[in-house]
């Protein structure tokens, strides 16, 4: 499994901008499919955005479709999380995770490697 530390996220107005990023300790982080959750109050966990291990191929949720950038950098060890035009429904903790290896779902059962969560705030 991979350590995982979230930074960046806070505060910012709807329509604006947010840049997220996680970094990865161990030295296998670079065969690791990650991806980006959040989580709201009240509800359940969902899936943001996946990055493949070459950073070729990634996958967004149709509620960030067109607004959010996954990006990874393998020799930094860390994968990044671009938000624009946020809305107050982006208002939600964001988890960084790694997907277990021979899994290829994007449900949260199958990612066992998560990061602690950094508030990501919108206001109207």
């Amino acid at each position: 499994q991979l350590q995982l530390v979230e930074s960046g996220g806070g505060l910012a107005q709807a329509g604006g901008s947010l840049s997220i990023s996680c970094a990865a300790s161990g030295l296998t982080f670079g065969t690791y499919y990650m991806g980006w959750f959040r989580q709201a109050p009240g509800k359940e966990r969902e899936f943001v955005a996946g990055i493949n291990w070459t950073g070729g191929t990634t996958t967004y949720g149709d509620l960030v479709k067109g607004r959010f950038t996954i990006s990874r950098d393998n020799f930094k060890n860390t994968v990044y999380l671009q938000m624009n035009s946020l809305k107050p429904d982006d208002t939600a903790v964001y988890y960084c995770a790694g997907r277990r290896q021979g899994y290829y779902g994007l449900g949260s059962d199958d990612f066992d490697s998560w990061g602690q969560g950094t508030q990501v705030t919108v206001s109207s």
